[in-house]
């Protein structure tokens, strides 16, 4: 079978793999779809991730879509033929946090096509993928295979959104309308926002930001553009962007909340730190997921117009094309793999 394959920085290759079988407990899925993820661009021009660097090939990929197959020994799940989703977690379930309920911070989880850990993880960027069987998700009755293909980074969205606090009837400043932006402002009018401002250089990210439901759009190079807010009630930071921080800081109001969402450059990032103390500013981090999953799926279902952020389907085969293309911000939004033809 046909997967895509990271070996180093620049070196993106579709390699003909082995066929996987499901061991016990596993489900076996043929996937459908899988959206590139800035992480997965991240592995292929940098060799890495934040700290997270590879020292092996890996298979990449955590947005995955599919039907099942089958499963392995003492596994159900979905009838096979059924359309599902892959929650790309697996949680160890025994850590402190993970006993604590916050799953998606666990120290020893595994994560589909990640270097977090050596050996690698394995990603979905295959034709087939076996996983843990409880990981399947059913899709909605009347959700599309490929629209489902933004469970993962809506649910990403859903959870950032939920670390900024009760947002319902506030003003909602998001930097950074990528494809994670984009499906923040979807998030945040979901849970009630009343206003939603978003920040980014790049008229066609904006673009596609009035796509997921942006109230004011705002061209983030100029400082004299009409959108700029006064004040927010809540920021949340989706670019990575040291300079994307420091907007979010200076714009929430006193007492409010910044949410950093996007992955900042590694090592030490400046920001202006007197503001959070002056000011009383919760700064929060929101990383990945847990139950937000099954929430996205259903949003996805409820919300059509969401599919208007895909912005390409390409063929597995053509991989070093779909690559470029979903680095190039002034010409897509959310870039899928067909790994079904």
């Amino acid at each position: 079978m046909l997967g895509c394959v990271i070996h180093g920085a620049g070196d993106l290759r579709v390699d003909e793999l082995p066929a996987p079988a499901p061991g016990p407990g596993q489900a076996l899925v043929a996937v459908g779809y899988g959206g590139v993820c800035g992480s997965d661009l991240h592995y292929w021009r940098h060799g890495g991730v934040g700290d997270f660097r590879l020292t092996e090939p890996m298979v990449l990929g955590h947005e995955v879509v599919g039907t099942v197959l089958g499963y392995g020994p003492g596994a159900s799940g979905p009838e096979p033929g059924t359309p599902v989703a892959v929650h790309p977690a697996t949680p160890c379930g025994a850590c402190p946090e993970c006993r604590d309920g916050r799953r998606h911070v666990c120290r020893d989880t595994r994560y589909l096509g990640s270097a977090a850990r050596t050996p690698h993880v394995q990603g979905g960027f295959a034709a087939e993928l076996a996983v843990p069987a409880g990981q399947l998700r059913a899709l909605p009755e009347g959700l599309p295979l490929a629209r489902a293909a933004l469970a993962e980074p809506l649910s990403v969205a859903l959870h950032a959104v939920r670390r900024a606090g009760d947002i319902a009837g506030r003003h909602i400043l998001v930097t950074g309308a990528g494809p994670i932006g984009c499906l923040v402002v979807a998030a945040a009018k979901a849970a009630g926002a009343a206003r939603v401002t978003v920040t980014d250089l790049l008229p066609t990210a904006l673009a596609y930001a009035s796509v997921a439901g942006a109230d004011v759009l705002v061209q983030a190079g100029d400082p004299g553009d009409p959108g700029w807010p006064d004040e927010v009630d809540a920021a949340v930071e989706a670019s990575g962007a040291a300079a994307g921080l420091d907007t979010c800081l200076r714009r929430v109001r006193r007492g409010g909340v910044v949410v950093q969402l996007g992955m900042l450059p590694p090592g030490p990032s400046p920001f202006a730190g007197n503001l959070v103390v002056s000011r009383e500013v919760e700064l929060r981090g929101a990383f990945r997921f847990d139950t937000e999953f099954d929430d996205a799926l259903a949003l996805l279902a409820r919300e059509p117009a969401l599919a208007g952020l895909i912005s390409a389907v390409v063929p597995v085969a053509e991989a070093a094309r779909a690559f470029p293309l979903a680095a190039d911000r002034s010409a897509s939004c959310k870039v899928l793999l067909d790994f079904a033809g």
